[in-house]
């Protein structure tokens, strides 16, 4: 009778052994579940910021071909007003000649 009493503490000591690994196992599994969604919303987050990247990056060449054509219409305008200015002080010197 006592080698039955001995036996019964070592299967609870087993069956506790057991439950704590489960646990364990459980926790291990709940934790790289919340590293999967964690590395998903991290990928998602990732593909939203290259794309507003991309979108600022065009929107900037977009702004520098304006201003690149926005700084030649300015020299175009200033060599025409340079050249109506010169017609006028001809015009105003062949007139304080007469």
């Amino acid at each position: 009778m006592s080698a039955k009493v001995e036996e019964a503490p070592l299967l609870t000591t087993n069956d506790s052994d057991f439950q704590s690994l489960e646990e364990k196992v459980y926790r291990t599994i709940e934790l790289l579940k919340a590293a999967r969604e964690a590395k998903a919303a991290v990928d998602r987050d990732n593909a939203r910021l290259r794309e507003q990247l991309e979108t600022r990056e065009e929107e900037l060449e977009g702004s520098r071909q304006e201003l690149i054509n926005l700084r030649k219409e300015r020299e175009e305008v200033r060599g025409r007003v340079e050249k109506m200015l010169k017609q006028i002080e001809q015009i105003a010197e062949e007139q304080s000649g007469d």
